[in-house]
């Protein structure tokens, strides 16, 4: 395995705090309020060896917005939110006043928006720390339970790694935690590190 030593995640914990401070910015101007995103420590894992245990998870049921990037390297990008969370975002995003029934009609646009944020912000800073181009597809977004996302994570043969970080979201002082999930070839892990090695090279 082509892995990311300490100085690799760091570079890009440092990067995705760059990403997600962009979002923060963009997702404020939306919710018309201070929005906080934090990207702590990241982790480079297989497949295989994702559970619910490893991942932290504590609800049955998630909202997951799911986007492809290719370049260089080639991923799929998974942000997911409790399904209760998601429904909370969806309101702040469109208005307080509305019914939970209102809110429902608007949760696939409005999470789409949100995952498209989130998650092009930081590709964007990862594109431009690396002085490099990645294309985006248009998010998807769906309710899945724990079970569902575990199963296509492991059904993912030519995807065997995982780039995992977890975010915390607040929003009007509310507090939502998040999952980032980018799924990785091995040819694109190699990649990233040879991407990471000019980058740090460049640095020292």
């Amino acid at each position: 395995m082509e892995s990311l030593s300490e100085l690799h995640l760091d570079a890009l914990a440092e990067v995705f705090n760059v990403g997600a401070g962009r979002a923060a910015a963009s997702l404020s101007e939306i919710v018309g309020d201070e929005v906080k995103l934090s990207v702590p420590s990241i982790e480079v894992k297989r497949t295989s060896e994702i559970n619910a245990a490893a991942m932290d998870f504590s609800s049955p049921k998630f909202g997951v917005v799911s986007q492809n990037f290719s370049g260089p390297f080639d991923a799929q990008a998974l942000l997911l939110f409790t399904e209760s969370h998601a429904l909370e975002i969806v309101r702040d995003m469109m208005g307080s006043q509305m019914s939970i029934e209102e809110l429902a009609e608007f949760e696939q646009e409005a999470m789409c928006e949100l995952g498209n944020i989130i998650l092009n912000a930081c590709l964007s800073a990862i594109a431009d720390m690396l002085h490099i181009s990645l294309n985006s597809s248009l998010p998807d977004y769906k309710i899945a339970t724990t079970e569902e996302i575990f199963k296509s994570l492991h059904s993912s043969e030519d995807q065997p790694y995982v780039l995992v970080l977890h975010i915390d979201l607040s929003i009007e002082k509310r507090h939502s935690e998040g999952h980032l999930i980018f799924l990785l070839s091995s040819m694109s892990l190699h990649s990233l590190v040879a991407h990471l090695e000019h980058f740090l090279g460049n640095i020292e």
